[in-house]
């Protein structure tokens, strides 16, 4: 895989998120991390009148479907037609596209989720992007601290590129589908439609279309 396959513009149909205009800006997915929850506040400033402040600082659309159980911290906007469901926390600085799940006992913070995302079942994310209609089977998680603390880099090939960020978690592009109890290290890459087999510790980056079944670097 190239870093020209790791850009933000190769891995993700920016149309499908509110932040897609703000995202063109960055050359890689990475580069988002510290800014998210300032485009998250931006977009609320601009809200369509479709969406309600259900408590200061989180937006949510009059479509969506948020269960009494749930928690969400600003700053976060729910998009049409999205669920959030029993038990999910929204740690902050959450963008929820259209059509998403989140689900049971899953937890979010720092993270953009395109449209048609699903993480229904006992999932975490943090500090990362998900993109169109990515999906992480139960019990998957995408990770965003090393275990040394040291900061996170991206490995593309041999070549390792420095985030200079202690909390970075993993860019999986539209389509990539995660299986359960699988584990995205921080850092990690995903192309295009990649697909990850259940009880895999996925690391490097990975191209389109390709199925990582042992977590190592192809």
């Amino acid at each position: 895989m190239t870093l020209y396959e790791c850009t933000t513009r190769q891995l993700f149909d920016l149309t499908h998120s509110l932040a897609g205009r703000f995202l063109a800006e960055f050359l890689y997915p990475w580069q988002i991390v510290p800014h998210i929850f300032d485009i998250i506040n931006i977009i609320s400033t601009s809200i369509e009148i479709e969406f309600e402040e259900v408590k200061t600082g989180v937006f949510v659309h009059k479509s969506a479907k948020i269960a009494p159980t749930a928690a969400l911290a600003p700053p976060c906007v729910v998009c049409a037609d999205s669920e959030i469901r029993h038990g999910a926390y929204l740690r902050g600085g959450v963008l929820v596209g259209e059509n998403c799940v989140v689900g049971n006992s899953s937890e979010i913070k720092n993270c953009i989720l395109f449209d048609g995302v699903q993480l229904p079942h006992f999932n975490y994310a943090g500090d990362a992007v998900l993109g169109y209609r990515a999906h992480l089977g139960a019990g998957a998680i995408v990770s965003n601290v090393r275990g040394d603390r040291k900061p996170v880099s991206v490995r593309i090939g041999e070549e390792r590129v420095e985030t200079g960020l202690r909390k970075c978690g993993a860019f999986l592009g539209d389509g990539v589908e995660i299986g359960c109890n699988s584990v995205v290290n921080p850092g990690v890459v995903l192309a295009k439609g990649v697909r990850v087999l259940p009880l895999v510790s996925v690391r490097g980056s990975h191209p389109a279309g390709s199925i990582v079944n042992d977590g190592k670097l192809q």
